[in-house]
């Protein structure tokens, strides 16, 4: 096996058509004594991570790759002159509040911007006038800001305006722009990049994707999952202890957030270690029959005393889309663990059995919550790449991880393939049901 060639993934640089400063990008800060700290590398404009590390023999010997993130040793932009603006769109999710710390830090410290905007509540705080901007340079309330839950600025959907957003942009100067969000954030985002590049403007539009599901293509996770996945435990602890102390036969329901995606349950699962049974989007629910997850569960329980169920709120669209009772997606996104309580307890009745089933939904609690510690050196990674790379004069792109090194991502290829959805086919749901070893539904 051999790679012949390597398809570089370009990231639109404004310096194609904007005079670059052409400053150069030495030091990093001044250390307590007033010496200069200066970058043990700099990264060239050629270096790169190649995307499909995993070769196979029928596999053609081209690979794609992606620009590597880090400073480089050129600047595009005079940090004096650099107005920069921070928006966080969409629902809220761990580690935004430690996203924009580094974002202010880099900004303030490293390269000593002019000034920091923040953007509160979300694309619409560009254009509402009850929701005016927060000098983030200067304001006193930021300390300890990453290990706060939520974010400072607010967030909210919609509200998106590409007029009234470029008004604001040109009005006050804005050369940077950095927006957390999801897939969506990013569609809004890359919109503002081409207005920009279609005006003429030298402005930086950079992304820092953002997904409670992990859904986010390409990337290796999303900043804040893994908070999430920690935060699930606590609930399906308690349905394990729920299960294992209410007799007979006790079933502990866990339905967790996961729309068109089942990440979230798959590595709570994963995680966890006690779960029997787990319910995912991307898979059939099938009920009854050998393969059926009702006679699964009776199965385990009749081996071990209880039962433990995680379920992700957009699974059995296969079943309840033909429920007449149902009327709409968010009542089934509702409904869907209450759904499989009532059948479990139907099914044990139907068998001369009783269950003793115990329902518990987290809801939104595993996303207000602060980062741990894995997130919070990821939130900093990402950071502080975004503003190395708009420094640099890149534009349209994302920062994000890819095979565990930060990349810079055009912004057209996260948003051509997102969200992305668990592989029914693939080792993550294979080691779940190694886990569960519930029967394989997916044909």
């Amino acid at each position: 096996m051999k790679i012949d060639s390597i398809m570089l993934c370009q990231v639109p640089n404004l310096g194609a058509r904007i005079e670059s400063k052409g400053k150069k990008n030495l030091e990093i800060v001044k250390n307590s004594i007033g010496e200069s700290t200066f970058y043990n590398k700099l990264i060239k404009d050629e270096d790169c991570i190649i995307y499909e590390h995993v070769r196979e023999n029928d596999k053609p010997p081209i690979a794609r790759a992606y620009l590597r993130a880090g400073p480089r040793n050129e600047l595009h932009f005079d940090p004096v002159e650099v107005n920069a603006a921070i928006v966080t769109c969409g629902a809220i999710c761990p580690g935004l509040n430690s996203v924009i710390h580094h974002l202010i830090d880099s900004l303030k410290n490293i390269y000593k911007v002019n000034k920091i905007y923040g953007i509160q509540g979300g694309w619409g705080g560009f254009h509402d006038e009850e929701k005016p901007y927060i000098d983030l340079y200067s304001a006193s309330n930021l300390q300890f800001l990453q290990h706060r839950a939520g974010s400072i600025l607010g967030c909210a959907t919609g509200g998106f305006d590409l007029e009234k957003i470029m008004t604001f942009i040109e009005e006050n100067e804005i050369n940077q722009l950095y927006a957390i969000g999801g897939d969506g954030t990013q569609r809004g985002a890359h919109k503002i990049a081409a207005e920009c590049m279609f005006k003429g403007l030298n402005v930086s539009v950079t992304g820092i994707p953002k997904s409670i599901d992990n859904d986010i293509d390409l990337l290796d996770r999303s900043f804040g999952f893994l908070t999430a996945v920690e935060a699930t435990q606590d609930a399906i602890r308690s349905a394990t202890i729920e299960a294992k102390c209410n007799l007979p036969n006790g079933i502990g329901i866990v339905k967790l957030m996961g729309r068109s995606t089942g990440y979230l349950a798959a590595y709570a699962t994963m995680a966890s270690g006690d779960v029997d049974l787990c319910l995912v989007p991307e898979v059939d629910m099938v009920l009854s029959g050998p393969n059926g997850c009702l006679s699964h569960l009776e199965k385990v329980v009749e081996k071990k005393g209880f039962a433990v169920v995680v379920i992700s709120e957009g699974a059995g669209k296969n079943i309840l889309s033909n429920d007449s009772n149902i009327k709409n997606e968010t009542q089934h996104f509702d409904s869907i663990g209450e759904y499989m309580k009532s059948k479990i307890n139907k099914y044990f009745e139907e068998q001369g059995k009783q269950a003793t089933c115990k329902y518990i939904d987290p809801s939104v609690t595993v996303r207000s919550v602060a980062a741990n510690s894995f997130d919070q050196i990821l939130c900093m990674q990402l950071a502080q790449n975004a503003v190395h790379g708009a420094m640099a004069g890149y534009t349209a792109f994302c920062t994000g991880v890819i095979n565990n090194r930060t990349v810079f991502i055009p912004t057209s290829e996260i948003i051509e393939t997102s969200p992305k959805r668990l592989n029914p086919r693939g080792r993550t749901w294979e080691r779940v049901l190694c886990i569960t070893r519930q029967p394989n539904t997916f044909f």
